[in-house]
């Protein structure tokens, strides 16, 4: 893939130098130590998922979930909406 990519001032004399010293171009020096960094980052740990603890709320006497609108006119009154 061909792409430009403006690297900075201190990045890129680090990257001159190592083509200097492996003698390689500095397009296969580049993909090396892209490679060897992307490789070698910490991957992240996996985490335990997310558990909620449902704790049963009741309901009053005298309500019922059977008609929802009905029972948010009693609890809420007329302009719960």
């Amino acid at each position: 893939m061909r792409t430009t990519l403006t690297i900075d001032d201190d990045i890129a004399v680090l990257v001159q130098q190592e083509v200097r010293r492996s003698g390689g171009s500095f397009k296969g020096t580049v993909n090396r130590l892209l490679r060897l960094g992307l490789t070698a980052a910490p991957k992240p740990e996996s985490s335990k998922p997310f558990e909620v603890t449902a704790f049963p709320m009741g309901l009053k006497p005298g309500f019922s979930y059977d008609c929802i609108a009905e029972l948010l006119d009693e609890l809420e009154g007329p302009y719960h909406r």
